[in-house]
């Protein structure tokens, strides 16, 4: 099972709302749209990064802490 949240992270994660609401003038419905676009992309990101390492095409920041 997860552990429970602990209370700095509840208040990070409540700002966190606060803000994402106050970016979207308080309208509910675009914060959700935009939070859900956002994941997406983020999605997104990880599949393309997942595809150029299993073909050995690592980007240039991991390939530099590789090396090292």
């Amino acid at each position: 099972m997860s552990e429970p949240v602990s209370t700095a992270d509840r208040h990070h994660y409540e700002q966190a709302c606060d803000q994402a609401i106050a970016m979207c003038d308080g309208n509910l419905r675009s914060t959700i749209k935009a939070l859900i676009m956002a994941n997406e992309y983020l999605e997104n990101e990880v599949h393309e990064l997942q595809a150029a390492i299993s073909c050995g095409c690592a980007p240039v920041g991991l390939a530099k802490s590789d090396a090292a």
